[in-house]
């Protein structure tokens, strides 16, 4: 099957409307490699969502048999940008909070994972999940749901919860517990944190 991935590299597609993070969190965020990150948003777009097209755009050095970059890069700039195409649709993602560019192609890899499952619960919302990656024709702004900074959010489910990425479902659904009462609307908690803090804990034990 041939691919319908077009990975550009050397210097980074930043999207104009996404400001760069000026000081990057140094972490080792995840215990996974370039390769499999990668390769997880290429199921979740390919396999899972059915893009009609989509890329990824790094300024790492790439590997001349498939484009992608050497396992081992992580180069000067780690910043991240996937772009896919779907329905008619443009969408874009933009990540460099972390200085491995690793951290950074996983982020978005779980974003795409956790709104795809929130899409597919039966519940009604005001606007599609992937709004906040939605790029209008021209692509002179983007549809953000949230702050209105031009970047959707990207904190994966165990980091809301506070807890592992391969926490066991007792600890996830005692974290969610704790962090939920304290922001429960009956009690004057926020909504959106409550939301936000619910749908963590699904992600979560449906993964």
């Amino acid at each position: 099957m041939t691919s319908k991935t077009d990975r550009t590299g050397g210097e980074i597609d930043w999207p104009a409307w996404a400001e760069r993070t000026q000081r990057r969190e140094s972490t080792h965020k995840y215990s996974t490699t370039l390769a499999k990150s990668i390769s997880h948003i290429e199921t979740e777009l390919e396999d899972r969502l059915g893009v009609d097209d989509w890329r990824l755009s790094t300024a790492a050095p790439q590997r001349k048999n498939d484009g992608r970059p050497y396992a081992n890069a992580n180069p000067s700039d780690p910043g991240a940008v996937v772009r896919w195409s779907m329905d008619g649709e443009q969408y874009c993602i933009a990540v460099d909070e972390y200085d491995d560019l690793r951290d950074n192609v996983r982020t978005i890899g779980l974003y795409i994972k956790e709104k795809r499952k929130m899409s597919n619960r039966p519940v009604k919302t005001g606007q599609d999940e992937f709004a906040t990656a939605q790029l209008p024709s021209g692509n002179e702004d983007v549809i953000v749901a949230g702050d209105g900074s031009g970047v959707a959010s990207t904190q994966a489910p165990h980091e809301v919860l506070g807890v592992a990425e391969d926490a066991p479902d007792d600890v996830v659904e005692a974290a969610a517990r704790r962090l939920a009462a304290n922001e429960h609307p009956d009690k004057g908690g926020d909504v959106e944190e409550f939301q936000r803090i619910q749908q963590a804990k699904e992600a979560m034990l449906d993964g």
